[in-house]
């Protein structure tokens, strides 16, 4: 029986804003159990994690892509081991005596010529412009005017690594097209070291350094056509002329004597002798420095008489052997010196002895151009 003050009905009351209403004791100790047990689990957790990450290596770093190596097709090489070679291929020499020249061994002279002859064009040809490169259609009518053929315009070549350079330079100012060889010739010098792309992609010379290119043993027995014959004997001759020529372009000591033999030890008759030989062979002779340097090198390193002897400049023997007297005196000790003996092989007949190198065509201006 209920009491009179009872009420059936319970009233359910706010507390008051602000104020939290007590959770009942039993719900309390519950709540309390529960935060303690997430108190102390993540505690538990939490230094757990801090031990795995003191434990734990660290990770690993993502991969970076080696850089490859640099190519350089360069081989270390000394003028023996160049001479006997056979390149089926473009071969890439540093001589090994000097490895700032980087010597170029073609497997023919139409491959040489391909890379080189509008270089030659530009930098010593006679009669061809100093300021410009040029293009296809005038390279053939420059090669045909002089009755030669993109194998014959050179037999060798040597040039100073700013003298190609400036090649690469001015064929980009003018939007002069290269052909696929001639752009083969800048990434060697890029992959060498000797000179890698600048900013506009065109090479910068790193060192003093100099190419100098020569070509396989080809029909030694002569050409159909009778214009084209590297023997053995004609290699050899190559190879030393241009490398005295990389020489010259690499040492400064001795260029500096060259100059001096040029301009001091030759008489003014001595040195018209070499210009008008020089000339007919397709050289400019206002090039001073193309002057000396050729005089040097077909005085001192040209052993063929095929290519040089006493009757190209007009003098006798003994005045030939005494121009070289001078040019030995006093000259700097070059690994030159030590290859190669002091004495030329001499012959008295010009006119003989190339008509058998040109017997198409043996006129003074053809038959000086295999070395230069």
């Amino acid at each position: 029986m209920r009491r009179p003050d009872d009420d059936a009905t319970v009233v359910l009351r706010r507390p008051p804003a602000g104020v939290a209403r007590p959770a009942p004791p039993r719900r309390r100790a519950a709540l309390a159990w529960v935060l303690a047990l997430v108190l102390v689990l993540g505690g538990a957790g939490g230094a757990a994690w801090l031990w795995f990450q003191r434990a734990a290596p660290p990770p690993a770093p993502a991969p970076v892509a080696e850089a490859p190596p640099r190519l350089d097709p360069a081989r270390l090489a000394d003028p023996a081991t160049i001479l006997a070679h056979r390149a089926g291929a473009l071969t890439v020499f540093r001589l090994a005596e000097n490895p700032r020249i980087l010597v170029f061994d073609f497997p023919s002279l139409a491959e040489q010529g391909r890379m080189m002859n509008r270089l030659a064009a530009l930098v010593e040809k006679e009669g061809l412009p100093r300021d410009r490169v040029l293009s296809d259609a005038e390279l053939a009518a420059a090669i045909a005017e002089r009755g030669e053929t993109e194998e014959t315009f050179y037999f060798g070549h040597n040039y100073r690594v700013t003298h190609i350079a400036r090649f690469f330079a001015l064929a980009a100012r003018d939007g002069i097209a290269l052909n696929e060889a001639e752009r083969r010739l800048a990434a060697i010098l890029a992959e060498t070291g000797v000179a890698p792309p600048g900013p506009d992609g065109l090479p910068r010379p790193a060192v003093e350094a100099a190419v100098i290119s020569l070509s396989a043993v080809e029909n030694p027995h002569g050409h159909p056509s009778g214009r084209v014959a590297i023997d053995a004997g004609v290699r050899a001759s190559i190879l030393r002329h241009e490398l005295s020529h990389g020489e010259f372009f690499t040492n400064a000591e001795f260029a500096a004597h060259v100059a001096r033999w040029w301009r001091e030890r030759l008489t003014e008759a001595e040195r018209a002798g070499f210009r008008r030989f020089l000339a007919a062979g397709g050289y400019d002779p206002a090039e001073e420095e193309v002057m000396m340097n050729e005089a040097m090198a077909y005085l001192m390193h040209t052993p063929d008489p095929r290519f040089f002897n006493a009757g190209a400049i007009g003098v006798s023997e003994a005045a030939l052997e005494d121009m070289r007297r001078r040019f030995r005196d006093g000259m700097p000790q070059t690994w030159l010196s030590r290859v190669w003996p002091r004495r030329q092989r001499s012959a008295t007949s010009t006119i003989r002895t190339r008509a058998a190198m040109r017997p198409a065509r043996p006129s003074a201006r053809r038959s000086r151009r295999a070395a230069r």
